[in-house]
């Protein structure tokens, strides 16, 4: 039996995307995304509304022009699969998260314009938009509220879980 994990979001970019290569050269993006819900309670007709909050994944390309592209505040459609990942903190907890990694993103054209400026096809391995040719940086470490790195069990965004 086939299961599909597919998921479209609509919302607000939380934080600017953070760009990095992993050791092998390939650029990974991730952001936050606020996905807002609005609706009327029969009882006291009153709006009511409540907001959740995705860690949004980008690999390769994509990963770069997202980072030279999404700011902060803008309203961004995404389209991707749900991935768990899990790790072990410094101190020896073990942490997971469920993330989005997105196979699509674009802006939503509601309340906005937008141009799209196509990029020219890259060599295979050929990352670095900006400064074109091969750039690398470390992967990225754990931060203190537990998002990131990799460990036992998990993955690192040193590699894209496959």
């Amino acid at each position: 039996m086939a299961t599909d994990n597919s998921v479209t979001l609509v919302g607000n970019v939380t934080r600017d995307p953070e760009l990095r290569f992993t050791n092998t050269g390939q650029a990974n993006v991730t952001f936050g995304l606020a996905v807002n819900r609005r609706w009327q309670n029969r009882q006291t007709q009153e709006w009511e509304e409540a907001t959740s909050f995705f860690d949004i994944v980008c690999w390769r390309e994509m990963a770069e022009n997202v980072s030279e592209t999404i700011t902060r505040g803008a309203r961004v459609m995404v389209a991707g699969r749900l991935e768990q990942r899990s790790w072990e903190t410094q101190e020896g907890e073990r942490r997971s998260k469920v993330e989005v990694v997105a196979d699509e993103i674009g802006p939503s054209l509601r309340w906005a314009t937008a141009q799209v400026t196509k990029n020219e096809r890259r060599a295979p391995g050929e990352y670095g938009g900006r400064g074109g040719g091969r750039q690398s940086a470390p992967p990225p470490t754990p931060s203190p509220g537990g998002n990131g790195g990799g460990g036992a069990g998990g993955y690192g965004y040193d590699e894209e879980p496959f």
